[in-house]
């Protein structure tokens, strides 16, 4: 039954189940048929994963990952998936059981963006979560992807600590994975220095 009032959010027992961590009662709803045949949204059209993953409850992830892994790409209404929601809290654990159960693979959902662009690796850096930063780039997120602002997950880096992190581990666009400058043009303009 929806919570339906002001405060609520039309959360269903599951949803509170789910962002408090209380695995037993999950799997008992689960067992039930709460979420038969489709997951249930509440008002942001956000499904219990993903209040779980914004919360960082692990336990309670693995199951409902585990039960339909076609619920971590399901998106709220601000287009943002169960992969978005740990990375914007700092759950590297959570990101990373997530990351595991996604369909199509972890490259393709990290490829994912909200409605403004913004992928979850925007959401780590804007956050300021280093593991997390870290985690997404070694499964394959974009470093260079631009939001529809045309800005990049580096130019939201929360701190310059974060920052300074970002920037060990992403070559700056149009450097090689050397960090030196990429070259281009023949061998012989190379050597002018002209390449």
């Amino acid at each position: 039954n929806p919570d339906h009032s002001l405060t609520g959010n039309a959360n269903t027992n599951l949803h509170l189940a789910a962002s408090l961590g209380h695995l037993s009662i999950v799997q008992l709803l689960i067992s039930l048929g709460h979420e038969s045949p489709t997951p249930a949204l509440n008002d942001d059209h956000q499904t219990a994963l993903m209040l779980a993953s914004a919360a960082g409850h692990t336990e309670v992830v693995h199951f409902l990952a585990q039960h339909d892994p076609s619920c971590i790409l399901r998106q709220d209404m601000r287009g943002r998936d169960a992969i978005m929601h740990a990375s914007s809290s700092g759950h590297d654990t959570v990101v990373q059981i997530l990351l595991t159960y996604v369909p199509g693979g972890a490259e393709a959902a990290l490829a994912r963006t909200d409605i403004e662009g913004n992928t979850a690796l925007h959401y780590a850096s804007g956050n300021g979560h280093l593991l997390v930063l870290r985690t997404l780039l070694a499964a394959g997120a974009d470093p260079y992807r631009r939001n529809v602002w045309n800005w990049r997950a580096r130019d939201y880096c929360a701190t310059v600590r974060t920052e300074v992190y970002y920037d060990s581990l992403v070559p700056k666009e149009g450097e090689n994975g050397n960090g030196a400058p990429s070259r281009s043009g023949s061998p012989e303009a190379r050597k002018k220095g002209f390449g």
